[in-house]
């Protein structure tokens, strides 16, 4: 039962921050053409909250290495996407945290099915 839950979360999470990183890489591409987009950052709110929701879950039972990726990731998609709320000023960090929250699912997702296998 632990394997499925676990890997359950590592594929929302490793899902979860790939979406977001290719939506932050095209959709200012988008907004270039005339289709009326606009950026809102509210999106990227409702990405990293699911990405959060996993880390949480995942966090218990993950080692300090992933554990600690996982964070700093998460970190830098929190202060670029408040950043851009409250300051209305955009950080390239959100590219480094979904690239780094990546990373750390499937570093995850790699360790707890050689343990399990």
């Amino acid at each position: 039962m632990k394997k499925t839950t676990t890997s359950f979360y590592d594929i929302l999470g490793i899902s979860s921050a790939t979406f977001c990183l290719v939506h932050c890489l095209i959709f200012p591409v988008l907004t270039i053409l005339p289709l009326g987009l606009i950026h809102n950052p509210i999106i990227d709110l409702i990405f990293a909250s699911f990405g959060l929701f996993a880390i949480i879950k995942i966090m218990k039972k993950s080692s300090l290495l992933v554990s600690s990726i996982l964070v700093v990731s998460m970190s830098l998609i929190w202060i670029s996407i408040l950043s851009e709320i409250i300051f209305e000023m955009h950080l390239d960090l959100i590219y480094f945290g979904g690239i780094g929250m990546i990373i750390g699912h499937l570093l995850n997702y790699n360790l707890h099915k050689k343990q399990n296998h």
